[in-house]
């Protein structure tokens, strides 16, 4: 794969009035999007929505400038989950979707991801055109009555919570549960406890007022303690915490123990077999735990590990024409359901496994055990490939001559933030702290 001049693993992502992450780029932007997505022979639409970063605002408005001096229609959906977006593109049969958003970042980040006609994330040669028009002057379309227009999609939130509902059974019922969502101040805050509300749940609600500046603020998916806490002194029965743009879940029981992706990936593919509905293997990526895969293979399921990042998880997914994979971070594809991750959706296949066991989160996740895994994230002044400096290589030589057989090492590239992750994997968790510890004090040295 070529590498990219702007586009990182999820979408171009930075720092607000950074480059590229400013109005004048994602002006250019608009028009190379719709360079790249217009069709001849037709109208062409894009559909664009954020999550509630006080600055989507700004790039809304430079995103839909851009894509009408390309001759692009644009219509507006507001602050709703990147997934919604996925969904509705397809439904109103659009040339592509646009979400504003840095996922799980803090406010003060902001970026654009895409998603094709189908719903799904762009392939690298679409990437790959977008990034060849953005470095082409920008040309507005001859006439102004080729000029795209503008409207605004005012019953998005109904229509994606109805769709959410659709992905569990008619007599699917969370009648006499009582969960608290954490919306992490984000895209879900207004739909998420609709949909678990409609359901039969009682729900308790963190983390939904978002202010534009609060967005993932000590809650989410990335900061579990609130959430930990809210259940714990409101006696409920679980815990579901979405990040700022609702394409990740993580979960706490009602003893306040976390349930990460991993453990929900194992869940939800368990509980699809014993219906004889889990259609193939399951995809991991080079993250996922080692206890995932050894209890996934005991059931006899087939277990693939991917690159890190749910498009490669589809790819996967689509070359094997399996259905389920996913990302210890929450981010879980279920292809039968949605064409991308999808928290609300991934949650609600979690609950439709309680419901159809007759068992209670904390019990569904004894099926697995995970191994001690220490991941240590090393800032850097720009990102690299660690194992393409001798130093680092030869620190990771000699962790894995440390770790034998009963470990794994991981160094890898950040594609969204300029960071190194380590990540370190084994038997006991003091033995991987101290390895871990020395090989990011090798990357230190070597990015100083």
């Amino acid at each position: 794969m070529a590498k990219r001049k702007y586009f990182g693993t999820d979408g171009i992502r930075g720092q607000v009035g950074d480059f590229p992450i400013t109005p004048e780029f994602m002006l250019k932007l608009g028009w190379a999007a719709g360079q790249a997505f217009k069709r001849d022979g037709q109208r062409n639409s894009v559909l664009i929505g954020k999550d509630t970063r006080l600055s989507g605002h700004m790039f809304e408005s430079a995103l839909e400038a851009g894509l009408s001096a390309a001759g692009v229609d644009v219509r507006l959906l507001g602050p709703m989950p990147t997934p919604a977006i996925a969904y509705l593109t397809r439904t109103f049969r659009a040339s592509a979707g646009i979400v504003i958003s840095a996922s799980h970042n803090p406010h003060h980040d902001n970026g654009i991801k895409f998603f094709s006609a189908a719903g799904t994330k762009l392939d690298d040669a679409l990437e790959a055109e977008i990034e060849r028009w953005l470095d082409s002057p920008a040309v507005q379309v001859c006439a102004p009555s080729e000029l795209g227009k503008a409207s605004r999609i005012d019953d998005a939130p109904g229509r994606y919570v109805e769709f959410c509902k659709s992905t569990v059974p008619n007599e699917f019922s969370m009648e006499g549960l009582h969960i608290v969502l954490d919306c992490a101040h984000g895209a879900t805050y207004h739909v998420a406890p609709k949909v678990f509300r409609e359901l039969g749940a009682r729900v308790s609600v963190i983390g939904g007022e978002p202010d534009g500046l609060n967005i993932n603020l000590n809650v989410g998916s990335t900061h579990l303690d609130a959430l930990r806490q809210a259940v714990l002194e409101k006696k409920a029965d679980l815990g579901i915490a979405f990040d700022g743009d609702g394409d990740r879940v993580q979960m706490v029981d009602r003893d306040g123990s976390e349930v990460d992706g991993d453990e929900l990936l194992y869940i939800i593919a368990s509980q699809r077999q014993a219906e004889g509905r889990l259609r193939g293997g399951v995809v991991g990526t080079l993250m996922t735990n080692l206890g995932v895969e050894l209890a996934l293979r005991e059931r006899g399921i087939e277990f693939e590990r991917a690159q890190v990042g749910d498009r490669y998880v589809m790819e996967r997914l689509l070359a094997n024409n399996w259905l389920l994979g996913g990302e210890g971070s929450g981010h879980l594809v279920i292809r039968d359901c949605t064409s991308t991750g999808d928290g609300i959706i991934s949650a609600l296949q979690v609950m439709l496994a309680i419901y159809k066991s007759g068992q209670t989160l904390a019990e569904l996740r004894r099926g697995m055990t995970k191994l001690p895994q220490t991941m240590i994230n090393v800032r850097v002044a720009e990102r690299f490939d660690p194992l393409a400096r001798d130093d680092i290589r030869e620190a990771v030589r000699q962790a894995e001559q440390t770790l034998g057989n009963a470990g794994r090492v991981l160094l890898r590239a950040s594609g969204t933030e300029p960071v190194i992750r380590v990540m370190v994997e084994g038997q006991s968790q003091t033995d991987i702290a101290r390895v871990a510890t020395a090989l990011a004090q090798a990357v230190e040295r070597s990015s100083s």
